[in-house]
């Protein structure tokens, strides 16, 4: 590093791909005709200048060249970069246990890059200390000892949980939803008169009933967010209330529109049996009390238990009855479908009836 000074942060290390961003875009030139001068790939130039590769002398001397910059500028760039992280590594013990942590979240951590949520770097050290602001913790091997108070989660047992994984999606949560707003406190009078309103939502497209949603929990008093699901996490809903301020964030894992909207009215469920002080993580599908009365309360917002008690022992499951039976109770066919499909064994023919979203990031 320059002097004597210690740099404790990565956000201070300049990555030599940063100045050669600010050379071009001054001189109005494009990394496209860069890659052309250089002769050097277009990918080659997207990813030093991105910051996700190092300037080497090669590329150096190609750079004096196309920008008449002298190729000892851009390796004293390097240099200078190379001393900082390793000291900045030094300063920093960074353990093989969190470079293995690391690693294992290198979906959720490369999505955070993506969408400039934290810095973009291909260096190993300085991924671990992004990681470690990010999650808000000096030791990223300490995460699987922390309880997570106050929080209900829900999920699936068939897919691995990694609590790394789970702890990040969870900051990411509190990422997005610290970001709203919210004027009103949690009003669960003013919820429960919104049901209507949240279930007319499951007819629109899914971008258009996020939008929605949002602006419905919002007026509730609620930050709402759906969040990108990833590998490790295998979570679908999840609600906090930290400081009088409640979140409630969901994914569309697994992407069937019946299991969004039964998690969703789970969830609402959860809130409006203030089960905020379970402090469970019902990732697992625990089967206790709370999780069932969070269930029972979906079903029946979802589908009168009689009506499709009495439509059940009719025993006409051809999709125009299904359609008329989901058009007298309010909700889109999938959510009929998906219900038998979970409760009758080899239901399955009307498979190709259920709604799939499609995530946008």
């Amino acid at each position: 590093m320059m002097g004597n000074a210690k740099i404790l942060s990565p956000d201070l290390i300049i990555h030599p791909g940063e100045t050669l961003k600010e050379v071009i875009e001054d001189r109005g030139i494009s990394q496209e005709e860069l890659a052309i001068k250089t002769g050097f790939s277009a990918k080659h130039v997207s990813e030093v200048v991105n910051c996700k590769k190092d300037i080497s002398s090669k590329f150096a001397s190609a750079l004096e060249i196309a920008l008449n910059i002298p190729t000892s500028f851009w390796i004293n760039l390097q240099g200078i970069y190379d001393r900082e992280v390793y000291e900045l590594e030094s300063i920093n013990n960074i353990s093989d246990e969190e470079f293995k942590i690391c690693d294992s979240l290198k979906e959720i951590l490369s999505y955070c890059e993506k969408n400039n949520i934290i810095i973009s770097t291909s260096n190993k050290s300085l991924k671990v200390l992004t990681a470690r602001k990010f999650l808000g913790i000096t030791d990223l091997s300490n995460i699987d000892k922390i309880s997570v108070p106050n929080v209900a989660y829900r999920g699936s047992n068939k897919y691995n949980l990694n609590v790394y994984v789970l702890y990040a999606w969870q900051r990411l949560c509190e990422y997005y939803t610290n970001k709203i707003v919210v004027k009103n406190n949690f009003n669960r009078d003013k919820l429960i008169d919104n049901l209507g309103n949240i279930k007319e939502a499951m007819f629109l497209d899914i971008n258009k009933a996020i939008k929605k949603l949002t602006n419905i929990f919002e007026e509730c008093g609620i930050a709402f967010a759906v969040v990108k699901n990833f590998t490790g996490a295998p979570v679908q809903g999840y609600i906090q209330k930290r400081n009088d301020k409640v979140t409630l964030c969901m994914t569309i894992r697994g992407s069937y529109a019946d299991i969004f909207w039964f998690t969703l009215f789970h969830e609402i469920g959860h809130l409006l049996n203030d089960d905020f002080e379970t402090k469970l993580l019902d990732y697992v599908f625990l089967d206790n009390r709370v999780e069932e009365r969070a269930n029972a309360f979906a079903r029946n917002v979802l589908i009168d238990e009689n009506e499709y008690k009495k439509f059940i022992k009719e025993g006409n499951y051809t999709i125009t009855n299904i359609r008329k039976f989901s058009t007298n109770q309010g909700v889109i066919p999938s959510i009929v479908i998906g219900r038998m499909e979970k409760e009758f064994d080899n239901y399955s023919f009307m498979s190709d009836y259920r709604v799939r979203y499609k995530w946008d990031n």
